[in-house]
């Protein structure tokens, strides 16, 4: 996944404000892809075992309710939200990366377990960041990502309502895998070989200082910022952003019914008690499930990631390949472009020299026929010459010169 490169695709929808505002058939695609996309990286994160892989797709899920919020025209919402989730989620990379090298470069969840206690303020550390990332109340990202989906519910168009509902499902499942990650990392028993989790050990004082600095923002910068970046009245953006007054919503949301403004909080809550719940204290009942014909299927879609890969590698990137070097290099790089160009030029001036170094026979009166041919030939194109100056009026001094000067040549 490129997400710098989708970052830099969501900041230049932003940018582009005054572009889409005038727009809006465009703005209603990028709300339905926003949601679309927030929806269906939660899912993919919810089954992936790779450490590493379901932060990553916890961004990419992230970067879905950013582009939504674009959508409904809040720009600056989306923004504050991309603000917030890169102090914890840098915090969770980070983390991630810290368990990682304490357990000998070990990624797969399954093999870890029983960390809490070895890496206590690793394991402090991202729960902080898992729980700003699920909008857990009062901490940094529930101020952003909750307002997300009130404004985009607040916009009451069927493109709006239909990312709000997706969405909070997101926030269900953003809850539920940020909470399995907690449990099969550090609260479960030890899977892992007992000469690497024996030996699992906090990182050194610089990483985890950077943890502790990365952490106070994630608590703390949602609900000291909100005011300023996204309040109502305030002009922190100026004209960076231009929202058409038909556009803004930010009152409506503001007096949307009480259900819909804590519904995204409490199925949060829910997706870390049920994942809590059922990898502690049920373990048995998710074993039969993925055993079963329609869990394996299930288990198998979601951890393959709805086969996107396998259908982009067989159908586009196996097509592609086999058109650069068959088509593509074999015929028109290495045939067409090669035989029109220097390989095919070079040729016919070497088959050219060679039939001209037979006309060298070495007896004079070939070489006497030659000149003759020469010379016939120059003082016929000077009569033709001649004819075309006389009769169009036409003068071409330098042709004449050309052609002295070539029978001179040829007669020597």
């Amino acid at each position: 996944m490129q997400l710098p490169w989708l970052l830099q695709e969501f900041f230049l929808i932003a940018r582009c404000s005054p572009i889409y505002e005038y727009t809006t058939n465009i703005l209603e695609i990028i709300t339905m892809f926003g949601a679309m996309t927030a929806f269906f990286a939660a899912t993919v994160g919810l089954l992936q075992n790779d450490l590493k892989k379901v932060i990553a797709y916890s961004t990419c899920s992230q970067l879905g309710y950013m582009v939504f919020a674009c959508g409904s025209s809040n720009y600056s919402v989306g923004i504050f939200h991309l603000a917030n989730h890169a102090f914890f989620k840098a915090l969770l990379f980070l983390g991630a990366g810290s368990v990682i090298h304490a357990v000998a470069d070990e990624q797969d969840m399954r093999k870890m377990g029983g960390l809490k206690n070895l890496v206590p303020f690793t394991y402090s550390m991202i729960t902080i960041g898992s729980l700003a990332l699920i909008g857990f109340p009062f901490l940094t990202g529930f101020y952003s990502k909750d307002l997300i989906l009130e404004v985009s519910f607040g916009k009451f168009t069927n493109e709006s309502h239909f990312s709000y509902y997706l969405g909070s499902i997101g926030a269900f499942f953003t809850a539920f895998y940020s909470t399995r990650l907690l449990f099969l990392t550090f609260l479960s028993k030890p899977n892992g070989y007992r000469s690497v989790i024996c030996y699992a050990y906090d990182s050194s004082y610089y990483i985890c200082f950077s943890l502790g600095i990365l952490a106070i923002p994630s608590i703390f910068i949602g609900f000291y910022s909100k005011d300023m970046v996204v309040g109502l009245g305030t002009d922190f953006w100026g004209n960076s952003i231009f929202v058409h007054p038909k556009n803004m919503n930010m009152f409506d949301a503001e007096f949307i019914d009480h259900y819909y403004k804590i519904l995204p909080v409490k199925l949060s809550l829910l997706g870390t008690f049920s994942a809590f719940y059922f990898y502690g204290f049920q373990n048995k009942i998710l074993f039969k499930l993925k055993i079963s014909r329609i869990g394996q299927k299930i288990y198998n879609f979601l951890n393959k990631k709805w086969f996107f890969d396998k259908i982009y590698n067989e159908q586009l990137g196996q097509f592609f390949f086999s058109f650069g070097y068959s088509i593509s290099y074999k015929i028109i790089d290495r045939g067409v472009l090669e035989m029109l160009g220097p390989y095919g030029f070079s040729k016919l001036i070497n088959e050219f020299s060679k039939k001209s170094a037979k006309l060298q026979t070495g007896h004079l009166y070939h070489h006497t026929l030659y000149y003759l041919a020469g010379v016939t030939f120059l003082l016929g194109f000077l009569n033709l010459y001649s004819f075309i100056t006389q009769v169009l009026g036409i003068k071409f001094e330098y042709l004449k010169l050309l052609t002295f000067y070539l029978i001179i040549i040829n007669i020597m």
